[in-house]
């Protein structure tokens, strides 16, 4: 079976320093707001080519509290309307609404399959304080002209970059993009820990010092609480491991993007839409989406050939029971994408053999003998 991310395989990959920096960091006797922790911030800031970086515990809390910030700082309060693609994964959302405000869903460009600039301006209010364009699969959104209507309406952007670790813009990276940026680590994304983990990353020096004291209770200082905070820290096993795949990062997203390459030129099955790509240095792959309308047949002729796959996301946010506010809702481009939509493997521990298999078995979709 080709799995559809091996962690162990892709983990075996530097098995030999992580053992290291776990001992290391054991050994150490500090396990929260270390010298981990601290080199780690220091890296990516210095990665994504920003300021500063602040350890969070998951990818969503690093949403919900760059809005809390905003919150505290007054540029926000609960109630305003934060704009964000209706097509992403539900913790986009869910963000929004921890953080007390309210997620205004727009539909994504139907080629691209990231927020359509195009649609944002026309579903901004005076209540609207936000946009949250999400690099949906590891690909940068159009952020030059998201950046232009954020600037005539006076809004903040609010990078959801979960899965974009490494990808660009204008030669800028994802995290540098907007006036600030969410990352998560869980273990399956391009920079995966091992165990959840997540970063905010800002040049707004206010914005960064009150996000660390709300993910810290609240407080700069123990036991001295300015801001009704919460618990969202990167511990520093989580922190040694990431400084140590960090490393790799650029070289394993040019592995993913050589498995793509192979997909865009290789796969000639007219039942699936290949993902169109603007530029290759603006992806990084972390999933490999493919279009078919017979999606659930093909998933389950692939698994038949030994090839797993996933669905990214079965279920639209608007459709999902806990979404109730969005009863009745309809976003047509994003309920296709939604229904036809198929991952393919994509990951560096992928082999040439194994991509060939990958290809051949989506263009024999459907068997000779189902064409007969």
């Amino acid at each position: 079976m080709i799995r559809y991310c091996d962690l162990k395989k892709i983990n075996s990959a530097y098995i030999d320093e992580i053992n290291e920096a776990i001992a290391r960091t054991v050994s150490s006797g500090w396990y929260i707001h270390g010298d981990e922790g601290n080199r780690f911030e220091n890296n990516f800031a210095r990665y994504c080519g920003c300021r500063y970086c602040i350890g969070t515990g998951n990818g969503l809390d690093a949403l919900a509290i760059i809005m809390l910030a905003y919150r505290e700082m007054g540029i926000m309060e609960s109630g305003d309307e934060v704009i964000v693609p209706a097509n992403t994964f539900i913790a986009s959302i869910l963000a929004i609404i921890q953080a007390g405000m309210k997620p205004i869903l727009c539909e994504p460009d139907a080629i691209s399959y990231n927020i359509s600039p195009e649609k944002i301006e026309s579903i901004i209010t005076e209540r609207t304080r936000a946009i949250m364009p999400v690099h949906l699969y590891g690909q940068t959104a159009e952020m030059a002209p998201i950046l232009e209507i954020a600037r005539r309406h006076s809004l903040k952007v609010i990078e959801d970059a979960a899965q974009a670790h490494g990808a660009t813009y204008n030669g800028k990276r994802t995290g540098n993009l907007g006036d600030a940026a969410g990352f998560s680590f869980y273990p399956g994304k391009n920079l995966g820990a091992m165990g959840d983990g997540g970063a905010i990353t800002t040049n707004d020096t206010q914005l960064a010092e009150t996000a660390r004291a709300i993910a810290n209770y609240g407080s700069h200082k123990k036991y001295i609480n300015i801001y009704k905070g919460v618990n969202s820290r990167l511990d520093e096993i989580q922190a040694a491991l990431l400084n140590i795949k960090l490393q790799y990062l650029d070289k394993d997203n040019e592995k993913r993007r050589n498995i793509a390459r192979r997909y865009l030129k290789e796969i000639t099955n007219p039942l699936i839409i290949l993902p169109h790509i603007n530029c290759m240095e603006r992806h990084v792959f972390h999933i490999f989406p493919i279009l078919c309308k017979e999606r659930d047949t093909l998933q389950q002729h692939l698994e038949a050939n030994g090839i797993e796959t996933l669905v990214h996301y079965p279920i639209p946010p608007h459709k999902q029971e806990a979404m109730k506010e969005f009863a009745g809702a309809e976003y047509p481009v994003t309920e296709r994408i939604h229904r036809e939509e198929l991952s393919l493997p994509c990951n560096p521990a992928m082999s040439d053999e194994e991509t060939t298999a990958v290809i051949d078995a989506v263009n024999g979709f459907p068997g000779r003998e189902q064409k007969d």
